[in-house]
């Protein structure tokens, strides 16, 4: 029964380890990230094991706008990254996470596009967020370690977030689950602050911190977005067609430059072209890529100036054809208006024939 409140209570995310400080000076250097680099440790994959189960309900800012990520730790020894995930799906009313974290697996059970109930309010509606389960060996929390810190910068990439450790203004994006009860309340809870410091002083002869992990963090994220990967070549067109946005265009995002063919190449917010699905956007110009793939560069009307437009690939649309041009429609309207006229003047003729007819 013990075992059972212990697990129940961790998979709340509610244990915590109460009375250790929140304070996250960073050391001058840290073992355990020395050790993650010195081992070349690599994270784990994202495995994805969505439970439909769980309540759909959008963060304050809408759908997939998260604004940070929260850091969990269950407080339970005995626990696996298993057992937490049963017992969570099996008690979701109270609460639960996007993820589970330990040495080897990073395992994704609800979609981040949707709040999770972790921390309480205000910051339910603000954060992905996720638990790590306890391990113990030095190898399996650097692993850990590396898991979590590597989780964090892909979600932060994932929704556009710049790394901001949160712990000194409450103002960042990388929370630990302290960092939310101290600026933003909700709850007392330090997690995982104490398991970070008694874990590392443990296998490595020195606690580990949060501003430690924050540093795993931005090398991470700064991994991502530096491309390492050679640029494909593009063959760009001008042209003047028109389509319409697809309901495919949330799996993808909106670029300044070509994807993978220019150093430069960004994402940009949906909110720029006023999304709709099945509304008509113009293209100016295709680029075919030389890995096979077509992107259109957009504007919302023919005459949108050059900051506007955008790239897209071309699975974001539907229905491309030419852009009716003014000439044809011109042409169009004067043959109207010919037709018109001899329509009038055959009228005119069909009514003296009819008076001619009436005088004879």
């Amino acid at each position: 029964m013990h075992k059972v409140v212990l697990t129940a209570l961790a998979a709340l995310g509610v244990v915590g380890i109460l009375g250790v400080s929140n304070t996250t000076t960073a050391n001058a250097s840290s073992k355990v990230n020395d050790y993650i680099s010195n081992k070349n440790i690599k994270p784990a994959k994202v495995t994805k094991s969505i439970w439909n189960g769980f309540p759909k309900n959008k963060y304050r800012h809408g759908k997939a706008k998260p604004e940070g990520v929260v850091i969990h730790e269950t407080a339970n020894p005995s626990s696996t990254i298993y057992n937490e995930i049963a017992y969570m799906k099996r008690n979701y009313n109270n609460a639960f996470v996007h993820s589970f974290v330990d040495g080897s697996r990073i395992i994704n059970i609800a979609n981040t596009d949707y709040l999770a109930w972790g921390v309480g309010f205000p910051g339910n509606a603000r954060f992905v967020q996720f638990e790590q389960v306890e391990v113990h060996s030095k190898s399996a929390f650097a692993h850990e370690v590396a898991n979590a810190a590597w989780y964090t910068a892909y979600l932060l990439n994932k929704y556009n977030l710049k790394p901001n450790d949160a712990a000194y203004d409450g103002k960042g994006t990388v929370w630990s689950h302290g960092s939310v009860a101290s600026h933003l309340g909700g709850s007392s809870h330090t997690d995982p602050v104490g398991y970070y410091s008694a874990t590392g002083k443990k296998y490595f002869g020195q606690k580990y911190t949060m501003a430690a992990f924050y540093q795993m963090v931005k090398k991470y994220y700064n991994g991502m977005n530096v491309k390492h990967t050679k640029l494909v070549n593009a063959t760009y067109t001008s042209v003047d067609k028109q389509a319409k946005l697809s309901s495919k265009y949330t799996k993808y995002y909106l670029y300044n430059h070509v994807k993978g063919a220019n150093k430069n190449a960004s994402r940009q917010s949906w909110s720029k072209i006023s999304p709709k699905v099945g509304k008509t956007y113009y293209i100016d110009m295709v680029a075919k890529k030389s890995s096979g793939t077509t992107w259109y560069r957009i504007k919302t009307s023919k005459n949108t100036t050059s900051k506007t437009r955008y790239w897209v690939y071309s699975g974001n649309l539907t229905g491309v054809k030419d852009v009716p041009t003014e000439t044809t429609a011109t042409a169009t309207s004067a043959s109207a208006s010919s037709n018109a006229a001899s329509s009038s003047s055959s009228s005119a003729s069909d009514s003296s024939v009819s008076a001619s007819s009436s005088s004879n």
